[in-house]
Order: C-alpha cells, then sequence, then structure tokens
C-alpha cells in the first residue's frame, strides 16, 4: 500500500512537472510580420526609390548617348556610364542587405521576447508546421509596433 501511494505522488510530480516544462512549439509566418512592420515597409520603399533611380538615371544615359556623334565619344560614355552604374548598383545591394540584416535581427529579437513570454520551447516557420503549434506572428507584430525592440 505504501509503495502505491509513493508510486501515485511520484507519477503526479512527474506529470506536473512535464507539463511545466512542456511550452509547446511556436511558428511564425516572416512574411506577414514583415507585411505588419512598419520599419519594413519604409525599408522596402527606400529599397524600390533607389531602384527606380537607378532606372531614371539609365534613362537619362540613354537620351546622352543617342546626342553623342562620334564612335570615341560613345566607346568613353559607355565605359564611364557602366562604371557609374556599377557603383549604383552596388550601392543598391549594400543598402538591401543592410536593411534586410536590420529588420530581421529586430523581428528575431521581438520573436525572442515572445518566446519566453508565452513559455514556449522553439520558433519554428510557419511552412514546417503540418499539425499543431501556437501562431505568434501576431503577437510579434504586436511587439515590434510597440517599440520595444
Amino acid at each position: 500500500m505504501k509503495n502505491l501511494k509513493l508510486a501515485a505522488v511520484t507519477l503526479g510530480v512527474i506529470l506536473l512537472g512535464s507539463q511545466a516544462l512542456a511550452g509547446g512549439v511556436g511558428y511564425i509566418n516572416y512574411q506577414k510580420v514583415q507585411n505588419g512592420y512598419p520599419l519594413a515597409q519604409s525599408a522596402i520603399k527606400e529599397i524600390d526609390a533607389k531602384a527606380l533611380e537607378i532606372q531614371q538615371f539609365m534613362i537619362d544615359k540613354e537620351k546622352q548617348y543617342k546626342a553623342l556623334s562620334t564612335p570615341v565619344q560613345k566607346q568613353n560614355f559607355e565605359e564611364t556610364t557602366s562604371k557609374e552604374l556599377k557603383a549604383k548598383e552596388d550601392a543598391l545591394v549594400k543598402l538591401r542587405a543592410q536593411k534586410e540584416e536590420l529588420i530581421f535581427n529586430k523581428i528575431q529579437t521581438a520573436a525572442k521576447q515572445v518566446l519566453v513570454e508565452q513559455k514556449l520551447d522553439a520558433i519554428v516557420d510557419y511552412r514546417t508546421i503540418f499539425v499543431g503549434g501556437v501562431d505568434i506572428s501576431d503577437l510579434v507584430i504586436q511587439k515590434l509596433k510597440s517599440g520595444q525592440i
């Protein structure tokens, strides 16, 4: 009888302990979070504006090219324009990488805070979840919008 009571108490402690430790798995729709995050939206607009500047640059250079008369002028113009275009494209790639890293780090920080607050074991991408889990996308958006990050 004593052994039975001891086994029941031990089983109860094990079950309660395992429930306290099991927080579950959260999942996040990164695209949804990015679309709902104002800083990410402003970064996208800034990158798009730089891309449009490059397109306008090429249109302007094309008009200038057509106005040139000699092959030597055209060749020199092509060389300088190519260098300028390469510099502008490199700057755009660098800007895009910086903004993506900034946004990713902020979203990751917010997700880590939600992980702790919700007592989750892990957070994965929503596309890897077949059944179950907790969608934390809206919680992360709220955290980002609150300015706590």
